[in-house]
């Protein structure tokens, strides 16, 4: 073929593609990197409910604040925010009142998922898209979507970065600073902690528990010290809580370990990016799930779909990556880190 011909076809072919926007950055769901594409255009106007509970800590406030974000990125969504509550009956209350104003979508952060699955069923019986984020409803019924945190996989994660850490020395002492032991998050990231070290030959040898609070950590962290007078690496389950163990270290005067963070809080980054402290890493546990509860929830009511994926239409279920944060990929992830 001639190559005028050739140049010819390729120059109709680029022209047909422009015209019906489908270049890369046109066939996906969300802002990537800065460029707009398809899904990011305005639509159907989908008024969203937004309850979570109180901002008692980081994470949670970081979960809020960035559901407003994003929902501030879409002029065809108004967002209504009731105030953070750990009342199961007040949050109860606030999603029945979304009901009665009848709006398009909720996307709920249950204080407790059990509890608040009755009132999610009769949202969705009245035809409201309900997506649930990080604590999941007793039913599969009582929400559209459901985007979820990984707690199993945060454990692994940090079993297995202690694991390499730790390569050859089969007599390592290993300690877990835990959360809420009655919550199954936190049975969660244990069962995936213990497994990930017995793939290695390793097993924790101290454990305690705390309450996801800055003086909950501090407290269990010095017992934990007193108790073990020998520590090669502590994992931490939660940031937050993580400032009282940080402290309680410091107060201690003891540095012959390493730590593992959990959630993944800018403060601890920062320290593993300087390197000046106990923290060499911690594990993400994104506090994104609300802003992307807010995405699901315009993207289902709108009818559209994730745009990398091939189904017409949203899944049922997200369940985001626990990936570790080292001192070689720290920079990829503080921008989007929550403070403490």
């Amino acid at each position: 073929m001639p190559l005028k011909r050739i140049a010819a076809l390729a120059a109709l072919v680029l022209a047909l593609t422009a015209c019906t926007g489908n270049t890369p950055q046109n066939t996906g769901g969300g802002n990537q990197g800065g460029v707009k594409v398809a899904n990011d255009e305005p639509g159907k106007k989908v008024v969203i409910g937004f309850s979570a509970p109180a901002a008692d800590h980081g994470w949670m406030a970081a979960i809020t604040n960035a559901a407003k974000a994003e929902a501030g990125k879409y002029s065809d969504v108004e967002l209504r925010v009731v105030e953070g509550t750990n009342d199961v009956n007040l949050q109860i209350s606030q999603v029945e009142t979304f009901i009665n104003d009848k709006v398009d979508a909720i996307v709920l952060l249950p204080f407790d998922g059990a509890a608040l699955t009755p009132v999610a069923l009769k949202a969705m019986k009245a035809g409201i898209t309900v997506i649930n984020v990080d604590r999941q409803f007793d039913s599969p019924f009582a929400a559209r979507s459901t985007v979820l945190g990984d707690n199993h996989g945060m454990g692994v994660s940090a079993g297995n970065y202690i694991c390499e850490r730790l390569k050859g020395k089969t007599d390592a002492v290993v300690a877990e600073i835990a959360g809420i032991d009655s919550l199954p998050l936190t049975q969660d990231r244990s069962k995936g902690f213990a497994e990930a070290l017995a793939s290695c030959g390793l097993k924790v040898a101290n454990r305690v528990a705390a309450e996801f609070t800055v003086e909950s950590g501090e407290k269990a962290a010095a017992n934990l010290l007193q108790a073990a007078r020998k520590i090669d690496a502590i994992w931490n389950h939660d940031d937050d809580q993580g400032v009282g163990v940080t402290a309680a270290i410091k107060n201690s005067g003891r540095s012959e370990f390493f730590m593992v963070g959990g959630a993944g809080s800018a403060n601890v980054m920062r320290e593993i990016k300087a390197d000046n402290g106990p923290h060499k890493a911690t594990v993400i546990y994104p506090s994104t799930q609300g802003a992307d509860g807010i995405r699901l929830a315009r993207l289902a009511v709108q009818g559209k779909s994730l745009g990398d994926l091939v189904e017409v239409e949203v899944p049922r279920e997200v369940q985001l990556y626990a990936p570790v944060v080292t001192k070689d990929n720290v920079d990829r992830y503080l921008p989007s880190a929550f403070e403490s």
